[in-house]
């Protein structure tokens, strides 16, 4: 049975390593598993810009295809994106603005074509949610205050069966 290392235990093991050989271990690693050249390659040359704007082309994409696909919807593409950016260390104003542009492109699509899953609308008031115990935990709502209320003023104007539900998580 496979037992993990404790952080003690890898600490200690780190200690014992000469410079050398914890720069070939850092090197292997980095061959080996893509989430740590990822992070490396951030850490270093971060390029938020330009991440920012394949994330949000990958987010339009589910709604708005390049194709004559169906539009997918899914909430699942934009929270692995999102967890990805937390991951990397992403500045948190950017994390929140794909929180945000999430539920605007979801919204801009639902003004054009009526939605009937009640799955979506669920996702969408979650997602909202979380966004706003994201940008509150990191004390950023007031950067974005303005986008917060449009998306729930938008939820009732479009109708949408929980539009009540965006209001009172708003007022939480």
């Amino acid at each position: 049975m496979f037992v993990p290392m404790s952080k003690r235990e890898l600490k200690l093991y780190l200690h014992e390593l000469d410079k050398e050989q914890l720069q070939e271990q850092i090197m292997d690693l980095y061959a080996r598993f893509k989430d740590v050249k990822e992070f490396y390659d951030f850490a270093f040359n971060p390029k938020e810009n330009k991440l920012m704007e394949e994330c949000k082309l990958k987010i339009s994409k589910e709604y708005f295809p390049v194709s004559k696909r169906k539009a997918k919807m899914r909430r699942s593409v934009a929270q692995k994106l999102i967890k990805h950016f937390i991951r990397l260390g992403v500045e948190s104003t950017l994390v929140a603005d794909i929180m945000f542009y999430h539920i605007e492109i979801a919204q801009t699509y639902s003004s054009e074509n009526f939605i009937k899953q009640e799955a979506f609308y669920k996702a969408m008031l979650k997602s909202f949610a979380e966004a706003l115990q994201y940008v509150d935990e990191h004390g950023i709502r007031r950067d974005f205050n303005s986008r917060i209320h449009q998306i729930a003023d938008t939820a009732s104007e479009q109708n949408w069966m929980n539009s009540q539900g965006f209001e009172r998580v708003l007022g939480a």
